[in-house]
């Protein structure tokens, strides 16, 4: 059975002095207005971390209570960052059974009431935990997928620069146009290389904030305008060095393979996408894993004006998380929201797009590994899917395996990528220099360096020596004294 949407609701993104089940009530009830419902049959709720975040637990019933619809089965559904997609991808199959008509579908999350280093340290509780130990944040990491990336692709520092400052500066000129934006300000190539390092190379205005806000959907089975067509959701490992690339994700090629088979659809189909940028380069990579561009040629477009706001195919036309905001349980939902404006035609004279009849959103859940695509289509246009379709996306995916092996406790390894952190989390110190090594074994570990202050002194591809301190990997400069410890342990295998 086919789900349609018959109502969307959210509030303004930032900063709130309102609980989150106020805000969460007032995005819902903006929904249930437009759909003429009083009461629904279930409801689903997307929030992160509302126990740490606010303190709460059994946030279902709480929202249920709120919004005066106890009785009605209420669950919550939590996927790291992209929970807001998960909560509409189950409320999707509970209509699509036929077993719901009607469905709520209600995400949020508060976060700008707590500290900064405290609110990096709750959002760093997706990381996996053996990476969490060195201090890893999402950011770090990040930096160090931005770092590869640039090196795979043959950018130079001062060409990724260029690319990052382009996704931040095209994102806050569309959330200027947003009334539900957290940042409606134009910044300025000059603005962004004035803004903080946070972890090199990305910058302040590279990566999403913490903010507050909620978005609502009503999903039912009565026909409207709008149309769930395709939802895809896969998952990857939750540790970055089990990853087979660095500079893809392979659980957002997986899911949006998916969501494209179920809508008989293919890339070159979609004409707008919402795509997950907590980080300016996730963005990039988002547009390539979706098949959307080649891999490396995602900033190409960038550069050309095809993913700008009047170009063939525009990304993020809300200002993304970068500039709308992103309280981490409620964009996912919000992403889908935004197309259902653009759909109806109803996003305002300066960011309405002139092509919106098929829209699709892609949100990451963790670092990339929790990932759902989503695919929205208004169902007044004629659309014919020929008999024997069959998809011609056909992406690269390569199984990531956890290794049984022990890395050694000494030896000679590749700095495969690496970052210096400037902010940290709760109980680091500032700044942090991280790296991914490769072993002579071939596996790949996370290690860090106390001694780094600059990210100057290192280089991407060179041998360090890596060894244990305190039951972390320390990597540090490879020296003759090093190399002669190593050679006494016996002969090394060949990189």
């Amino acid at each position: 059975m086919d789900a349609y949407i018959s109502g969307v609701g959210m509030t303004k993104f930032g900063r709130s002095k309102d609980s989150l089940e106020k805000m969460m009530a007032e995005a819902a009830s903006s929904a249930l207005k437009e759909a003429l419902l009083e009461r629904v049959d279930a409801i689903y709720i997307g929030v992160m971390n509302v126990e740490e975040f606010v303190g709460d637990s059994n946030f279902a019933t709480l929202l249920a209570d709120t919004l005066g619809l106890t009785g009605i089965p209420s669950t919550r559904v939590e996927t790291a960052s992209s929970s807001g997609a998960g909560a509409f991808e189950a409320a999707f199959y509970a209509v699509a059974s036929g077993h719901m008509r009607n469905v709520l579908v209600l995400a949020g999350e508060k976060m700008t009431h707590l500290p900064t280093a405290k609110t990096t340290r709750i959002l760093s509780e997706v990381i996996d935990r053996s990476e969490r130990r060195y201090g890893a944040t999402m950011p770090a990491l990040a930096a160090m997928i931005a770092q590869k990336y640039a090196r795979e692709f043959n950018l130079s520092p001062l060409k990724l620069e260029d690319i990052l400052a382009q996704v931040a500066i095209k994102n806050h000129s569309n959330g200027y146009f947003n009334p539900y934006a957290q940042f409606r300000k134009i910044i300025t190539k000059e603005d962004y290389l004035k803004s903080q390092m946070v972890s090199y190379p990305l910058r302040l205005y590279d990566c999403a904030p913490i903010t507050d806000g909620a978005s609502a959907i009503i999903l039912t089975s009565q026909p409207t305008l709008i149309k769930v067509s395709g939802i895809g959701h896969a998952t990857d490992t939750a540790a970055v060095r089990h990853r087979t690339s660095f500079t893809s994700f392979n659980s957002t090629k997986e899911a949006a393979q998916k969501a494209y088979t179920m809508a008989q659809l293919n890339p070159s189909e979609i004409q707008f996408a919402e795509v997950h940028d907590a980080f300016t380069l996730f963005e990039i990579i988002g547009t390539e894993d979706l098949g959307f561009f080649s891999p490396g040629e995602g900033w190409k477009a960038l550069e050309e004006g095809i993913t700008h706001l009047r170009g063939r195919l525009p990304i993020n036309p809300s200002g993304g998380l970068k500039a709308r905001g992103h309280p981490v349980g409620a964009s996912g939902l919000a992403q889908l929201v935004e197309i259902v404006y653009q759909l109806r035609g109803e996003a305002g004279r300066e960011r309405q797009l002139e092509r919106a009849e098929i829209g699709l959103a892609q949100s990451i859940g963790g670092l990339g590994n929790n990932n759902l695509v989503t695919i929205l289509e208004r169902t007044d246009r004629k659309r014919i899917v020929k008999q024997g379709w069959s998809p011609d996306y056909h992406p690269e995916i390569s199984i990531s395996k956890k290794s049984t092996a022990s890395p050694p406790s000494e030896g000679v390894g590749i700095l495969e990528t690496f970052t210096t952190l400037y902010t940290t989390p709760e109980g680091f110190r500032s700044p942090l220099t991280l790296g991914f090594v490769k072993t002579e074994e071939g596996e790949m570990v996370l290690a860090c360096n106390p001694d780094y202050r600059s990210p100057k002194e290192l280089k991407m591809g060179k041998k360090v020596y890596l060894k244990t301190r305190e039951g972390l990997y320390v990597f540090e400069k490879l020296t003759l004294w090093n190399r002669l410890k190593r050679w006494i342990k016996g002969p090394p295998k060949s990189f």
